[in-house]
This record gives C-alpha cells, structure tokens and sequence, in this order.
C-alpha cells in the first residue's frame, strides 16, 4: 500500500499544501502586525496632536483634566503628564526619563503586573511633556491568534492530505488489483475475462474499455485461428486424399498422363488455398497500408468490368457498369481490385447461365461528399438471411454450392480488404439475388 504511486502522489502535494500554508501564514503574520503597527502608531499620534490642540485652548489644567478623564475611559490608551522638574502631574505613564519621540517602556499595572507599552513624547510649551501610549502586547497577542489559525490550517491540510492519500490510494489499489486479476486469469487461460468498468467515466474506466475492447479482439483472433486450424484441416484433407490417390494410381500407371494433369490441378488448388490464406492474414495484419493512395473506385471498377465483360457474354450473361463519375478513396488500388474481381466472379459463377450482374458506385451523399459505396448485384438464388454473416468466415460454403468450383475464401478475402480500409461488407436481398455493398467511412 505505501509503495503505491497514488499514495507518493498525495504525499507529496500535501507536503506541497502544507509548506504553501506555512509560507502564506509567515507573510499574513507580518503584513497584520506592519499594518497594526501602522495603526497604532497613527492613533498614538493622533491623540498626542489632540493633547496639544487642549493644551493651547484650555492651557495646563484643561490638559490635566483630560488626561484624568481619559484614563477612566474603557479600551483608552494609556497617559502621563510630566512637569519640568520631573514631576508626575497626571497619568498612568510614570515615565519622567522617557526620550522625546517613540520609545518602549514598562509600566506597572495596579496587580503588580508589569506591561510592555510602546509610547510617543511631546514636548508642550513651558516644558511640560506628555506621554501618550499603548499596550505593545496587543499586537503579540493578535500575533499568537494567527499563529493558532493557521497551526490548525496546517494539521487540518495534514491530516486531510493523509486521509485522502490513503483512501485515494486503496480506491487505486483495489481498481488495479481487479484488472491484475483479470490479466492474471487470461493468462491462466479464462480468455473470457474482463476488466470490470464502474461506470465513473474517468481514466481508469477508459482504461478498462480499451483493454476490454483488446481482449475482444484477442479473443475474436484466438477463435478465428482455432476455426482455421479445423478448417484447413477438414477442407484440405479431401483434396490431399484424392491426391494421394492420384499419385499411387501414376506410380501403378506410369503412363497415364490424364492422372499426372488431375493430380497437379489438385496440387494447385491446394497451393491456391494456402496463398489465399497467407494474403489474408498479411491483409488482417496491416501490412499492406503502406500502399495506400487516392484511388478512383470508379476506375478500379470499370477495369474489373472491362476485363469480365467479355467471358460474361460468351457464357450468356451480361456485366455492366453504374456510376456516378469519378469516386476516389484512400487506399491500395491493387487490394481494390482484387476485392471486386473476387465479388464479379462470385456472382457470375453462383447466378449460373444468363447471370445479370451490375457493378454499382455510388456516393450517397453526392459526389463532392464523403463516404463512397460500391456494390455487386446478380440475380442468381442468392443467400439465406440466416447464412449472410456465416459466408463471410474463412472455408464456409453453402449446400448448395459444394458442387462448384472455389475454396470458401473469396468472400473472406473481401471482408479482410474492407476491415483493412475502414470499410463495412454487408450483404443484402436483391429480389432476386444478392447485393454484396461495401460502405467506406466518412
């Protein structure tokens, strides 16, 4: 716990708090005792001038008079009266040898006690002079009040620095101690753990939404490669069968060269599958970014429709072309083309004889907007609702297209170049046939 760096970072601003209330308290204390200094001194003298004023109109039995009255008053400063001679004529102030001007001086007080008082002597007409003056331990009393203030300020900024480094550093603790466990447990083998969230939206929630959303996508790769271990392994080993067969009955048949031809076409078609899923994963694994550029889809999408066009026609069907104009993208243009040559030859191969197939781009927002979708429609028998997301997965094919030629990883080929250009595939009703749309971002 007190290895903690919430904690060591409490400590230290509490330790900053405290020393910024010691500095503020040292400059409070001396400012309020310059300026009650100031005030004293300024009342002291004020009284002296007003002495003087009644010495002039009233003469030295009017000054007498009021230095008496003035001792009776409560909360009045404190008086003396001293004749040429040294004589004490009234006052409290028995200071006879007290200097012309500000001095301190102890006067006694009628309980014996003595008092520190700080006074000012003028010197009246006649040499007569009056001391006026005032408790110089009044301002050390106020002293000792501020000094107590800010002595409770600062065990308060302590102890409230404490408490909270050490609730805030347990708070922390436990928070990272659930998402050591839930790392702990993952790699235990639980890949289906998660960071609890508390829902405070503050750092360490963001924190567990993205390792959350990293296991996720851990979890989806680790699933992914488990389905294509048992894919590779159930779709290859029909063909690597019927290989070996083909190479024992060349051995028995040296001769036959049909049986060669069948057994490199199946050769092939196995190396065609393994190529296929080492483009995949190169696509899935970012590498192929770098290539990234403008691209005009519509060009990309006119090339592949120039170039199929052809073999459409001479098979019965037809393959067309909408756009709106030029529509360009940031991306590879070669992982473009690949991705519609892909989705053409799908829907040629899966509409059958007489396939009509378009090639559609569109920006929905206009041409100048962002956001470009390119879509491939046929009107062949198309795909069951049900079956939409699963065609998408590496080696899955439908029932019904068993018979036709392929490897189930077209249409995986195409979900990995959309991923790899921010793009969403989805796959659509064409009434008839399939719509395969893909979306690119804003």
């Amino acid at each position: 716990m007190f290895r903690s760096s919430s904690l060591r970072l409490a400590a230290f601003y509490t330790v900053i708090f405290a020393v910024a209330v010691v500095a503020l308290g040292v400059v409070t204390l001396l400012t309020t005792r310059a300026a009650l200094g100031r005030q004293f001194d300024k009342r002291i003298l004020f009284e002296s001038a007003a002495m003087a004023r009644e010495y002039q109109s009233e003469g030295l039995t009017g000054v007498v008079q009021a230095v008496r009255e003035r001792d009776h008053a409560p909360g009045a400063l404190d008086y003396g009266l001293v004749s040429p001679a040294g004589e004490v004529l009234a006052g409290r102030l028995i200071l006879p040898k007290a200097p012309p001007g500000w001095s301190v001086g102890t006067v006694d007080e009628p309980g014996g006690h003595p008092e520190r008082t700080r006074l000012y002597a003028t010197t009246l007409p006649g040499g007569f002079r009056l001391l006026v003056g005032d408790d110089a331990e009044r301002v050390e009393a106020l002293d000792g009040v501020l000094l107590r203030g800010f002595e409770v300020a600062f065990l308060g900024v302590l102890v409230l620095g404490v408490a909270g480094g050490y609730g805030l550093g347990r708070g922390v603790q436990r928070r990272i101690a659930s998402i050591n466990g839930t790392a702990q447990a993952i790699i235990d083998g639980d890949l289906s753990r998660r960071v609890p969230v508390r829902g405070d939206d503050d750092e360490l929630d963001h924190l567990a939404i993205t390792l959350n959303r990293m296991l996720d996508r851990i979890s989806g790769l680790m699933e992914n490669l488990r389905q294509v271990s048992q894919d590779v392994a159930h779709d290859l080993r029909t063909p690597l069968t019927r290989l070996r067969q083909r190479l024992e009955t060349s051995l028995a048949d040296p001769g036959s060269v049909e049986t060669t031809e069948a057994a490199l076409e199946d050769l092939d078609a196995i190396l065609g599958t393994f190529a296929a899923l080492l483009r995949i994963s190169q696509i899935e694994g970012g590498a192929r970014r770098a290539a990234f550029r403008p691209t005009d889809l519509s060009k990309v999408a006119r090339t592949v429709v120039e170039a199929f066009a052809p073999s459409a026609e001479d098979a019965g069907g037809s393959l067309s072309l909408e756009t709106p104009g030029p529509l360009t993208i940031d991306g590879d243009p070669e992982l473009l083309t690949q991705m519609l040559v892909n989705l053409v030859e799908n829907a040629l191969r899966h509409a059958g004889p007489g396939a009509a197939v378009r090639v559609r781009c569109a920006a929905p927002g206009g041409v100048a907007a962002p956001g470009v979708q390119v879509s491939v429609i046929d009107n062949g028998p198309g795909v069951p609702a049900s079956e939409r997301t699963r065609v998408l997965d590496r080696f899955h094919r439908l029932e019904s297209s068993r018979s036709t030629p392929g490897n189930g990883l077209g249409l995986a080929l195409v979900a990995a170049v959309a991923r790899l250009h921010g793009a969403e595939l989805s796959l659509h009703d064409a009434a008839p046939g399939l719509e395969a749309r893909i979306a690119f971002p804003r």
